[in-house]
């Protein structure tokens, strides 16, 4: 486990399991069946543990923190890659075909790449 990381404590480990199985054991009641007690029962068991800041949730906890780095890993460069190829990709395209340089990187035979700016309304009082 990397260092700079901190796991949470088995206080809100326990609270956070605590609610996720009590929406486990009342979804059903919104679709008019019976309420799960297997879940409610594990969501009390959590939330007992939890309220105690109990070290039996320890091994739970860094269980699922080392699963939440595994995925973030996994997980992250398969959305970045999906956000590169339909988002930036596309606007390239679209950007050549249109024939724009927006960040002036076409070569130019100019004796100089400054650009002129006029900063007559730019006294650097109140700058902010």
């Amino acid at each position: 486990m990397d260092n700079k990381l901190k796991l949470p404590t088995n206080r809100n480990f326990g609270y956070v399991f605590c609610i996720v199985f009590l929406l486990i054991a009342i979804w059903p009641i919104l679709k008019q069946n019976d309420l799960r007690i297997w879940s409610l029962t594990i969501s009390i068991i959590f939330f007992i543990l939890g309220s105690f800041n109990s070290n039996l949730l320890l091994p739970l906890n860094k269980l699922w923190f080392k699963f939440g780095i595994m995925l973030g890993n996994f997980i992250a460069p398969i959305i970045m890659g999906i956000v590169f190829f339909l988002v930036v990709t596309p606007t390239g395209l679209i950007m050549k075909l249109l024939r724009k340089d927006l960040l002036k990187l076409k070569k130019n035979n100019s004796a100089t790449y400054w650009i002129k700016k006029d900063n007559s309304n730019n006294s650097l009082k109140n700058q902010f």
